[in-house]
């Protein structure tokens, strides 16, 4: 095969990279340059993700959507998170909004304001016995409503399907003063990432439709299953900050063992990422860090305090090898870092100061540090214990030989 000159070779992995970080990418805007690379590479693009990932990629004079399927359906760290509240995951509320609004959106003309997005919701819940019965509340005078449709709205724009023209999401929340959208109608009619409509689903657990709507047919033979296995394997190692070996199925493991180099060295060639092998597992880490939606270390209150939580659980794992970490003593360590950088330290920010600020922030630590694959929470009972995983030790303080942490490159987890 011909090798591409180092210009195209660039810019194919750029627009890769841009994929994978930003799944949906409009004609105009701040991704204009990256968007023109992906319609001009779209051939390679579609031929590597289809080979690779299975994931599909649909580039018209619009917008340019990758259609991704997570490796893992279940994992419930990849909550929806707007831009200007990326710590807060969306709540049970900010889901239903925000699939009334698509539904709303498409009925609207060109321009929507909250305050008629809002009502428009409202009429389409009254028609869902469902939504009635679950006593989902739509009412503007409701701050916590308006906070919902406001988050929603915010992650609409995030992703290019509204663009604000008049007012302030905040001033809403607070006054509930009204907010002017342009709607993008080839980027609306692009949200929605299933194979097959919702309504076509006759399974009735959530894990069941959920399975259904992304189920992609592959042949039931070896060719089949391997082509599945290799998707599946190369999807979490692209999205996942860790791939576990003991969390692998048989056929899985088998596969992985034998076709690592090829799998990993494809990665590594068409992204930038670099592999890290261990015997507990791989991780493609990206020393750019632009690639990544959680980062460790990060500046700020709770980014300092997610790397000492960090540390904390790495030497736990040392020094207790095997052993889960109590929820207790997680808070505990949490109200030690409160009194040392923000009472008597006063680097961080005033919220740290808060009535039980040190149950509240570790919960959010937990989180991050969860969704990078570093610790597990088990939940017994009302008991909480934290299990520290092998990529924790990344963050372990270093004894006075070792290398500087300095000096080190920083990685960061993807998800």
């Amino acid at each position: 095969m011909k090798q591409a000159d180092p210009q195209t070779e660039y810019e194919r992995r750029q627009a890769l990279r841009t994929l994978l970080r930003t799944p949906m990418i409009r004609a105009t805007g701040p991704r204009a340059r990256e968007y023109r690379w992906i319609r001009v590479h779209h051939d390679w693009l579609q031929g590597w993700l289809g080979r690779n990932t299975g994931w599909r990629l649909v580039v018209n004079r619009e917008v340019a959507r990758l259609y991704k399927t997570p490796a893992e359906l279940g994992d419930a760290t990849r909550s929806a998170c707007d831009s200007k509240f990326r710590d807060t995951p969306f709540s049970r509320r900010c889901y239903v909004f925000l699939c009334l609004a698509l539904a709303a959106l498409e009925r609207a003309e060109r321009q929507i304001t909250i305050g008629l997005l809002l009502e428009s919701m409202k009429l389409l819940a009254a028609e869902d016995p469902a939504l009635a019965a679950a006593g989902i509340e739509i009412d503007m005078l409701v701050r916590d409503v308006r906070r919902a449709l406001a988050r929603a709205a915010l992650l609409l724009q995030d992703i290019g399907v509204l663009s604000r023209v008049d007012g302030d999401e905040a001033n809403y929340v607070q006054t509930g003063s009204d907010v002017l959208y342009n709607i993008h109608r080839p980027a609306l009619a692009a949200v929605l990432g299933g194979r097959r409509g919702p309504s076509t689903v006759s399974a009735t657990s959530f894990e069941a439709r959920l399975a259904a709507i992304v189920e992609e047919p592959l042949p039931d033979s070896p060719e089949g299953r391997n082509l599945r296995v290799r998707h599946r394997l190369t999807r979490a190692l692209l999205d996942d900050p860790v791939l576990y070996l003991d969390e692998l199925a048989p056929d899985e493991l088998a596969y992985l063992q034998s076709q690592r180099s090829k799998i990993v060295g494809e990665i590594a060639e068409a992204t930038g990422l670099v592999p890290e092998v261990r015997r507990e597992g791989i991780a493609m880490a990206d020393e750019d860090g632009d690639l990544t939606d959680l980062g460790l270390p990060e500046e700020g209150t709770l980014g300092h305090l997610t790397l000492l939580i960090a540390e904390f659980l790495a030497a736990a794992a040392r020094d207790r090898p095997g052993q889960p970490v109590s929820m207790t003593e997680v808070i505990h360590h949490t109200g030690a870092m409160i009194e040392e950088h923000a009472v008597r330290g006063k680097r961080w920010n005033s919220s740290a100061r808060e009535p039980d600020a040190e149950r509240t922030l570790s919960d959010v630590v937990l989180t991050r540090l969860a969704a990078m694959r570093l610790i597990r929470r088990i939940h017994r009972r009302d008991v909480v214990e934290v299990i520290p995983l092998p990529a924790i030790h990344r963050f372990a303080l270093a004894t006075p030989d070792a290398e500087p942490r300095a000096s080190r490159p920083a990685r960061r987890a993807r998800r």
